[in-house]
């Protein structure tokens, strides 16, 4: 007996209600692992293992204590985009995806959970812990991404994605309230301050590993239908899909501009806080405060920039955003040090253009894709968003250890914003959509 129409609606609702669920998992890694707590506490722990002239030297390599967590960050992002192509690959070429993103989101919960043990002055686990966590986190929202095509049709995906990103900032800012009053009232509680960092920091992990359980339950694995040309290794498969790619210039062109603006928007979530603490002497309660700020209002300036773009087009509204994002960066470099007011007027900045800019980049390359290749091409697409961000941290770790500087490390962010917006304009968006053999909305 066949499955009715409402059956099948019933069970695709099912479907994204559990979905959602791992972006609520994972995303508080995100926001209180990667964005608050750890730069500022794996610097200090790292400045206790410096040396006289303020240098660690991991596999005898000197580094600038300031400089390792930026690039503990940037190994982690090429380690992903070793991984990626390869599990890629495998869960094509399976069909069964749910395993390998249990797999690849238990490995990451385990090494932050682990981030427990971060003391005294080993700052080569933590080191280690932030490149496993982190690449792991990039390979689980490759597979958590790859089912949106499969569990919302075309007319809902922009909804179902939107909602994702609601789950995940709301998670995030629900575990934030809840890491402030451990951090602030650390006495109360009978632990040091430093012990306070380390629970929350080991909170996320478990947090991460419980409600991966919701997804896993509700996601089925579908057969793949891609046929031989599954069977590839993960990096032929991606220097086929990049080679396809080639046949949509205008597609690639976008994909290229994204993969620059991008680089700089996720550099300045993971370097803001070591900012904060190191160059302006803000306290750790001031830059929690202040990403919490930021999730609250990445909401908000996802729903007006969505507004935005259906009077403007998505391509100008995101262009505005480019601009918004440098004159933020240019503000953030005059900032004065002790000033947490000012430093709350910038977090609210970032949090107005942060959501949307994600948001609406998505959205406009769902249009430049063809039809029947959104698995694929969405696929090139995390790479370029979790798997090429780490030239932001590289640059944003050689500037601080040549100069000294973070004022000059947060300033040389602002090219990633110019290339990416000169790129960005240079792409007609109307012939990529047509090109791509999709329907020219009346607003783009």
């Amino acid at each position: 007996m066949g499955t009715t129409a409402a059956e099948e609606v019933a069970g695709r609702r099912r479907e994204q209600r559990g979905w959602y669920f791992y972006d609520w998992a994972c995303s508080v890694y995100s926001t209180s692992v990667l964005t608050v707590f750890l730069g500022p506490y794996l610097t200090s722990v790292a400045e206790q293992a410096a040396d006289a002239d303020g240098f660690v030297h991991p596999l005898g390599i000197p580094v600038r204590a300031g400089s390792f967590f930026a690039y503990s960050v940037s190994l982690s992002v090429i380690m992903a985009v070793l991984v990626m192509p390869l599990v890629g690959a495998a869960a094509d070429r399976s069909g069964r995806k749910k395993p390998l993103l249990a797999a690849a989101a238990y490995t990451g919960a385990a090494a932050t959970a682990g981030m427990f043990f971060l003391d005294g002055d080993r700052y080569l686990l933590g080191g280690a812990l932030l490149i496993v966590a982190n690449a792991a986190q990039s390979v689980s929202m490759m597979l958590y991404n790859s089912y949106l095509p499969q569990i919302a049709p075309p007319e809902e995906r922009d909804a179902v994605s939107s909602r994702g990103w609601a789950f995940g900032y709301a998670a995030g800012a629900l575990v934030l309230i809840a890491n402030l009053v451990l951090y602030l009232a650390h006495d109360s509680f009978g632990v040091s301050e430093t012990t306070a960092v380390r629970i929350c920091l080991a909170s996320a992990g478990l947090w991460w590993g419980a409600f991966t359980l919701i997804p896993l339950l509700r996601l089925r694995d579908r057969r793949s239908s891609c046929g031989e040309r599954s069977t590839a290794p993960g990096f032929r498969q991606l220097a086929a899909t990049v080679r396809d790619m080639r046949r949509h210039p205008l597609t690639l062109a976008f994909l290229l501009a994204y993969l620059v603006y991008n680089d700089g928007i996720q550099t300045v979530i993971s370097q803001a806080s070591i900012y904060g603490s190191e160059e302006l002497g803000l306290g750790q309660s001031t830059l929690i405060g202040a990403v919490l700020l930021v999730q609250l209002l990445a909401v908000a300036g996802a729903l007006l920039m969505g507004r935005l773009a259906r009077t403007y087009g998505a391509k100008r509204t995101i262009l505005g955003s480019l601009i918004a994002w440098t004159v933020t960066l240019a503000a953030g470099y005059f900032l004065p040090a002790g000033a947490p007011v000012w430093f709350f007027v910038l977090a609210a900045g970032i949090g107005l253009v942060l959501g949307g800019s994600q948001a609406l980049s998505r959205s406009l390359f769902s249009h430049l894709v063809p039809p029947g290749k959104e698995a694929e091409y969405f696929s090139a697409y995390e790479m370029s968003d979790r798997g090429m961000s780490w030239l932001g941290p590289l640059l944003f770790g050689l500037t601080y250890q040549l100069t000294g500087s973070y004022r000059d490390a947060i300033i040389s962010l602002v090219a990633f914003f110019v290339i990416g917006f000169v790129l960005l304009a240079r792409v007609p968006v109307r012939q990529a959509i047509s090109d791509a053999g999709n329907p020219v909305p009346a607003r783009i």
